[in-house]
């Protein structure tokens, strides 16, 4: 590769950015704010790519998406090469530099400086059509299974207030039937009212499963308790309107997993992915989400090990040697992934089991088999990706594994 001449450091923002360009000796040769929009941006590419009269330019960014999505994606498009240089590094590396201060300016500086130096930065690589749609998926469904979650114990602790026999009596995260039972009846002496019978009646014309089981229990947890708590009817409402709130995000959910299950089966990794056991529709979502997609842009299979968190990183000293830890900066993305389909995986594979049992047996716990197994299986995915090939166990390899 061509040795750069102008190094160009952007500290990203929302409505602005600010790039600094230097040369080989550091010396600045631009300093300047633009504004997050495509004409100004344009005219600060234009502006450093006749700085460097035809020598070839670095660009290094803070930030790889949010409010420098347009910019990398109008660098990229202008055969420009870019880096990411993640903010805590910035932050770290301008105590090294003169001055107490921060400024855009500075930090854009820094960006650029550090650029020029270090030879382990990454060029970034816009992610395909699919793959971005994926992360906007399957970030979004995480939002809602949050959002679900933190609905949920506000409705079991709004019902244990009032009426704790039902709370305990229903798991409410997994039981449709349960939450179509609060739209109606929330009280005590309203199921009482209602009756076995008209309430199992009322069930069945909602669809609910074993709706004869669901009467039996609500009215059972009903005729142990007869006394009303102040603010019942108020915290009554307010578990009617969680329970609907719950059952509206559950269809969000379904109708969001649709598309993910669309846009997963048209990538064209979609087949290898699957092909190894553990890795399911969600989960190489989630990696062609975290990874773009192309396998390329990490360079190695162990470059790919650290981005997950699973290569760990030494922290020897004097005469400390082999302390090795997971390092602190990671995408917890991936190494869920990983972990979960290696979890998955000892259940369904003979080959990932027997592996899994091997380093039970080395006296590894349940979670460093776990994750010395999705190590290995990166490994795997990675060869799997590099040649097109599925996964294709035979008795040579799961002896070996």
């Amino acid at each position: 590769m061509t040795v750069p001449e102008i190094w160009a450091g952007i500290d990203g923002g929302k409505t602005h950015h600010h790039c600094a360009a230097i040369d080989t000796s550091a010396t600045q040769l631009l300093s300047r704010r633009v504004a997050n929009d495509e004409p100004p941006l344009l005219e600060l590419i234009a502006e450093v790519v006749e700085l460097a009269d035809g020598e070839p330019v670095t660009w290094a960014v803070d930030l790889n998406g949010g409010g420098a999505a347009l910019l990398i994606a109008l660098l990229v498009g202008h055969g420009q090469r870019v880096v990411y240089l993640p903010g805590r590094t910035v932050h770290h590396a301008s105590a090294t530099y003169r001055g107490n201060g921060k400024t855009d300016a500075k930090d854009a500086t820094v960006i650029a400086d550090q650029a020029r130096m270090r030879r382990d930065l990454q060029p970034l690589v816009v992610a395909d059509e699919l793959s971005t749609e994926l992360k906007i998926l399957t970030a979004r469904r995480a939002d809602l299974v949050a959002d679900r979650t933190r609905q949920i114990n506000r409705l079991r602790a709004q019902l244990l207030e009032y009426f704790p026999s039902l709370e305990r009596s229903f798991d409410f995260s997994a039981s449709k039937a349960a939450l179509v039972l609060l739209t109606g009846y929330q009280t005590p002496s309203a199921l009482r009212r209602a009756g076995t019978t008209r309430l199992e009646a009322w069930l069945k014309k909602r669809k609910v499963r074993n709706a004869a089981t669901v009467a039996t229990t609500a009215l059972a947890a009903a005729e142990s308790q007869h006394t009303t708590v102040p603010g019942k009817a108020l915290a009554a409402s307010m578990v009617a309107r969680l329970a609907k709130g719950v059952m509206t995000l559950d269809q969000e959910i379904a109708e969001t997993d649709t598309l993910i299950e669309d846009r997963f089966h048209r990538h064209h990794h979609a087949e290898v992915i699957t092909s190894l056991p553990g890795m399911g529709t969600l989960l190489g979502a989630e990696f062609l989400a975290a990874t773009g997609g192309n396998m390329t842009a990490f360079g190695s299979p162990d470059r790919l090990a650290g981005v997950a968190g699973l290569a760990p990183a030494p922290r020897d000293s004097g005469r400390i040697s082999g302390n090795l830890h997971r390092p602190q900066r990671y995408s917890r993305r991936l190494l869920r992934v990983f972990y979960l389909s290696a979890l998955v995986s000892i259940r369904c594979c003979p080959a990932s089991r027997a592996y899994y049992d091997r380093k039970r047996a080395e006296g590894k716990r349940h979670v460093q088999a776990i994750l010395a197994l999705a190590r290995r299986r990166l490994n795997v995915l990675w060869a799997m990706l590099r040649d097109g090939s599925t996964y294709q166990p035979t008795p040579a390899a799961s002896a070996a594994a």
